[in-house]
């Protein structure tokens, strides 16, 4: 292919650019970040003015955007600079184009050097402020839309800023506490109860410990983690998709593809100084092991026989690079038991650890007689690395068999809160549903789109389909719902539409651009737009449900439409498809449903709920007056009191594992809680009762009749 070719020889180009930066780097200090920062800044311009699939000049107004995009990304609460920190960054406001061409940061050096400086004055400014009562008598506000506050003018300002934005999560810890208090002696009026300077105390003292163990996480970050959100900032100019990957975030992101990872399989958390067990893996080798449980601190790790290291006060990332590693090695933990305090040397032997949570699961539930099956799909997952490792499009044929055996006549295919993945498994979990034909068009910069298509005439479901979605459903999501709606192959319903990402990103490893030894993380960057079979794009406008039903984002500001730099919606030529003719009553049965939805006092209800959400979204000013902040807080309460039972439903239908899943479920009680209680809230999901009223009453055609498009 003609792009394949491009990228080829660019890739030749950058590399010997990149291997004389490194040796001019081993000339001067192998460790030499200033050297690394400028293979990275090479490299990165090159592939993203080249490659990216939009062509954006390095002018002015990208200048401009990178230089707002890295202060907001260091400082979003407008805690740290002031107006004369931004006068001496101002001399580069438009320069930074220019500066990149010669992989010159002095910005970035400028804005960190300052930034470092602020960052050691703000716990003497907290630290200060927090060893005071404030005085909530005073009448005074805070508006903490921090994109229209201007910077503070000089320092005495800056703190002002700290002590009002302080004084606010005291205010509201304080609050909290008032309301439990209240509720306490409800139902006991014996409770002995605590004066306001009390719990005033007591508020400040939790703010000082977060406030801690946040710089204490601060402090952990180096000079990678900040040059990240310099490049994020310049590669963002592009779109907003496109982002650097240091080493760490790329990993985590190979992980979440994958859904999976080498290791104990065990959650870790920071708590002050130590690493501290959250919570363990269902099935992987700390839960099969027995001896480790949440809340245990890790003390020191050994690798097999080798002498332990001390773990304690190591930042939490790094510590895990110690703890993980690869199937069949040993670790040996150094441990301090939560239970008893007791110290105990752990060993576990490392395997490959499922993240469940990110895999396909489906549920049965019987209505008027007919059973219909419910798939829960959270992610188009790959391995890229393995292809013999379980994908999303494998796991869905094999459920959907299983539904099959089990006599379920239709199928809900539940995609809310699906952010996308990989485009391979979309397509081939809509050739699921389908005889064959293209899914999806594909477009390169300056090229003519490419039609994927299904290419397997095998139907794994010729039964009635409904696809859940909501605004949080995108990318690869949106491919597959666009690919059934085009078809008519099924009945979209949920949120008014979908996110609206309509392009596909690349991960480049930037290792393969130089010999540089040392890992410089991937560039994950936007070189396509994808396409309906109709010709219209997903991007901006995503897909809309055939049946819409209220929720509480429907009139909140967020998905593509919103995000700066986001990609115009174009469209391209129709593609040659023919549309099935599955049901013999869509329309009807799309009406019967809209119907019910406007006469249904729920979901009237959380249409009102969600225009609240709005107006509140919208309020960013707070009163830090005791008196007013109580007065506004008791106004809000009373009106979210009709909005207290808006998301209380109940169904009558009873949901169930499949055969298949009961064994599992009796050898793992972890399994069995987590089915349990996602059982309870399909029972509870009044878009799920509707989703199964619209399939009990879509009547299939019985002759494969189509529809020439």
């Amino acid at each position: 292919m003609k792009t394949k070719y491009k990228i080829t020889t660019f890739l030749l180009a950058i590399l010997l650019f990149a291997t004389s930066l490194q040796t001019q780097a081993a000339n001067t200090d192998t460790n030499s970040d200033p050297e690394k920062d400028k293979i990275l800044v090479y490299i990165l311009r090159n592939i993203l003015t080249r490659s990216h699939f939009v062509v954006k000049d390095m002018n002015d107004d990208f200048s401009e955007y990178v230089y707002t995009e890295f202060i907001d990304g260091l400082d979003p609460s407008k805690r740290y600079f002031t107006q004369k920190d931004m006068k001496d960054f101002s001399k580069f406001k438009y320069e930074i184009d220019n500066q990149l061409l010669k992989e010159d940061v002095s910005f970035y050096n400028l804005v960190y050097e300052r930034f470092t400086s602020k960052i050691k004055n703000a716990k003497s400014y907290y630290g200060d402020l927090l060893k005071q009562p404030f005085n909530f008598n005073k009448t005074e506000t805070i508006d903490v839309d921090y994109e229209k506050v201007p910077f503070a003018k000089n320092e005495n300002e800056l703190i002002d800023y700290w002590r009002k934005q302080l004084k606010l999560s005291t205010l509201i810890r304080i609050q909290d506490k008032l309301d439990k208090q209240k509720a306490d002696v409800l139902k006991d009026k014996n409770h002995k109860t605590k004066s306001f300077d009390e719990l005033e105390k007591e508020a400040r003292a939790e703010v000082l410990k977060n406030m801690d163990d946040l710089y204490v996480r601060i402090e952990e970050l180096e000079h990678e983690d900040w040059f990240s959100t310099f490049l994020n900032s310049v590669v963002g100019a592009f779109d907003p998709h496109t982002t650097y990957m240091a080493p760490s975030i790329k990993e985590r992101f190979d992980q979440d593809m994958s859904g999976k990872l080498e290791g104990i399989g065990a959650r870790l958390v920071k708590k002050g100084i130590y690493t501290e067990i959250f919570e363990l893996v269902s099935g992987g080798p700390a839960w099969k092991e027995g001896s480790l449980e949440p809340g245990d601190v890790i003390l020191e790790v050994a690798q097999g026989s080798k002498e332990p290291l001390d773990i304690v006060g190591m930042r939490l990332d790094d510590a895990i690079k110690f703890i993980k590693g690869k199937k069949g090695t040993e670790v040996k933990l150094t441990v301090k038991k939560k239970l008893d305090g007791t110290t105990k040397v752990i060993s576990i032997t490392r395997d490959v650890v499922e993240l469940e949570e990110t895999f396909v699961k489906s549920s049965i539930v019987e209505k008027d007689g007919k059973k219909f099956g419910i798939i829960d799909l959270p992610k188009f997952y790959i391995d890229f690395n393995e292809e013999s490792y379980r994908d999303s499009a494998k796991d869905m044929e094999q459920e959907i068999e299983r539904l099959k055996s089990e006599g379920v006549t239709g199928l809900i295919v539940d995609l809310r809160n699906n952010g996308g993945g990989s485009l391979k498994t979309a397509i081939e979990i809509s050739g699921l549903f389908i005889n064959e034909g293209p899914i999806v068009q594909v477009k390169y910069r300056g090229e003519d789109p490419i039609i994927k298509k299904d290419i397997d005439p095998k139907i794994q479901w010729e039964g009635a389909v409904v696809v859940l979605v909501n605004e949080f459903s995108a990318s690869a999501s949106e491919i597959f719902a666009a690919a059934m709606q085009d078809y008519k192959r099924a009945v979209i319903m949920g949120g008014n539409q979908t996110y609206g990402k309509g392009t596909v990103q690349s991960v480049l490893p930037i290792n393969q651009f130089t010999k540089y030894d040392k890992d410089l993380g991937a560039l994950k960057m936007t070189i396509q737009k994808f396409y309906r079979v109709n010709g219209g794009s997903t991007q901006i406008e995503g897909v809309y449900s055939d049946i819409a039903m209220p929720d509480r984002y429907s009139y909140m500001k967020f998905g593509e439409r919103d995000l700066d730099g986001a990609l115009v919606w174009d469209k391209v030529k129709q593609a040659d498809y023919v549309q099935t003719n599955s049901y013999q009553n869509f329309n009807d049965v799309v009406n019967n449903s809209k119907q019910r939805i406007a006469t249904d006092s729920k979901f009237k209800l959380i249409n009102e709920y969600a225009k609240w959400l709005k107006k509140k979204q919208d309020d960013n000013s707070y009163s830090l007056n005791y008196k007013q902040f109580e007065e506004v807080n008791v106004a809000n309460e009373k009106d979210a009191e009709k909005f207290k039972s808006v998301f209380d439903y109940k169904s009558d239908l009873t949901f169930n594992s499949p055969t298949y899943e009961l064994s599992l479920i009796k050898k793992d009680t972890a399994l069995a809680d987590k089915r349990l209680a996602w059982h309870k809230n399909l029972s509870k999901d009044v878009y799920v009762f509707e989703a199964i009223n619209v399939l009990s009453e879509l009547k299939m055609n019985t002759k494969n009749e189509i529809v020439k498009q």
